[in-house]
């Protein structure tokens, strides 16, 4: 298992939108991230910032397969397009990145 942070922006007047989307996600797209060897993923907000901070388990063998896989799923698409709008992906991120991704530094079980 590999543990997974991210962090990206999310826009003042996207905010009670997105909030609200995420207390309703669609089961498909539940079942995707399941079926995608993702565990224990939660997103925080930071307010007054309007930071998120995603956390993840991934459980499976290959990332990049799996992650390819959800990127395909028409449903998921389709939540990505009403949520990616409301986002406010850093400055500072990697080439290619959506949400800047985390290095860890201490983990306590």
């Amino acid at each position: 298992m590999k543990r997974y942070g991210s962090v990206l922006g999310l826009s003042e007047e996207g905010k009670a939108e997105y909030v609200r989307l995420h207390a309703e996600v669609w089961p498909g797209v539940l079942a995707k991230i399941s079926a995608c060897n993702i565990r224990n993923y939660s997103i925080f907000l930071k307010e007054p910032e309007n930071l998120l901070f995603s956390y993840f388990e991934y459980h499976g063998s290959d990332y990049d397969a799996d992650m390819a896989k959800m990127a395909e799923d028409t449903e998921t698409q389709r939540w990505w397009a009403l949520n990616m709008p409301l986002q406010r992906p850093l400055e500072t991120r990697a080439e290619g990145e959506w949400w800047a991704g985390m290095r860890e530094i201490f983990h306590h079980d």
